[in-house]
């Protein structure tokens, strides 16, 4: 992401796009450790301190996450893959089976909500796409990168039906007060169940957000160095470093911030907003301008040309409402004195 934004903006928008990048994927990384801790939590009724269950499951995160290529980690990926489909299959089963109560009459089409509730609700969906800027860490290590776009294309449209398969499912049997993640809403041995399998996803996937930020740093540092592509002990030597050091602080952040969620949302409406929608159109403009001919070319592709202008402003809006909204619940938050300590196993 660092490389494309030098190419829109120079050297200011490598470095703001790397520095958001390695941002970002820290802080997905600390969002799937909790995740984690949800899940370990659930399957072994609390007993625990929850920050235990963090650094349980921070340890295998990190290991998994040691691979200098991602072709060590594809394998493990498609494993991630089937689990979280399953565990995903399994909770819409439990909640069809066992359904809250008055379902029928709990769901509805639209409903009236403020505005900070509503964009809570448009913004979830377009952070669960955050992991756009993984792309060009991947299609960097493909055998074939002209093969990308076919794999984007599978990705999109699969995960798509899926992820508005399982939620209007969920909504329609578990109703509006459905818990995030929502597994935690299905019965106790449905949310188990689904929560079990799902654990290797949860691994995955903050082992390859972990990965993403310490390799961005380790092709800058080795750009033009044989510690790149060669086994050396220098290399590897800061390799390891970078990923120890990329895990323990989304640990740190993850158990020792008590507002570690809101800071997520501050982190994704900053980032996520652009990655998702906003640099994608500015990719186009930028891609038409310089290699169809300029002004002619927007012109002669006026559809694509305004569907990337709207994609930049949408991405503007999320970034600011998403700012408004997240700091919002934070004061709203800080005002009610549900705030834990730092490093509280509550």
């Amino acid at each position: 992401m660092g490389d494309a934004g030098y190419i829109l903006a120079g050297p200011i928008g490598r470095e703001v796009l790397a520095f958001g990048t390695i941002v970002f994927a820290v802080f997905a990384t600390g969002g799937q450790l909790l995740a984690g801790q949800i899940a370990l939590g659930v399957l072994s009724s609390n007993k625990l301190c929850l920050m235990l269950y963090t650094g349980i499951f921070a340890i295998p995160t990190l290991l998994f996450a040691m691979p200098r290529t991602l072709d060590r980690l594809s394998w493990l990926s498609v494993v991630s893959v089937v689990c979280i489909v399953v565990a995903s299959v399994v909770g819409m089963i439990g909640a069809g089976l066992s359904p809250s109560d008055g379902w029928q009459d709990r769901y509805s089409v639209a409903a009236e909500a403020d505005f900070v509730t509503a964009f809570i609700s448009i913004t979830n969906p377009v952070f669960a796409y955050a992991g756009h800027f993984m792309f060009f860490i991947l299609i960097s290590e493909m055998r074939r990168p002209n093969d990308a776009m076919k794999a984007a294309y599978t990705l999109q449209i699969s995960a798509t039906t899926f992820y508005c398969l399982f939620a209007a499912i969920t909504y329609i049997y578990l109703g509006p007060d459905v818990a995030s993640p929502s597994f935690t809403s299905l019965p106790l041995k449905w949310s188990k169940a689904a929560y079990a399998i799902a654990i290797p996803n949860f691994l995955m996937a903050g082992s390859l957000y972990s990965h993403t930020a310490a390799k961005l740093l380790f092709i800058r540092f080795f750009r033009r160095s044989r510690h790149l592509h060669e086994h050396t002990v220098i290399g590897w030597g800061v390799w390891v470093f970078l990923i120890v050091m990329m895990n323990a602080a989304a640990f740190v952040l993850a158990i020792g911030v008590p507002i570690f969620n809101y800071l997520i949302g501050i982190a994704a409406s900053l980032f996520a907003s652009w990655y998702t929608y906003g640099i994608a159109g500015a990719f186009w403009l930028y891609d038409s301008w310089v290699d169809k001919g300029r002004f002619e070319a927007w012109k002669r592709m006026w559809f694509m040309c305004g569907v990337s202008w709207l994609t930049l402003v949408a991405g503007a809006f999320i970034c600011v409402a998403g700012m408004y909204v997240t700091v919002k619940q934070i004061v709203d938050i800080y005002a009610s004195g549900e705030v834990s300590e730092p490093f509280s196993c509550s």
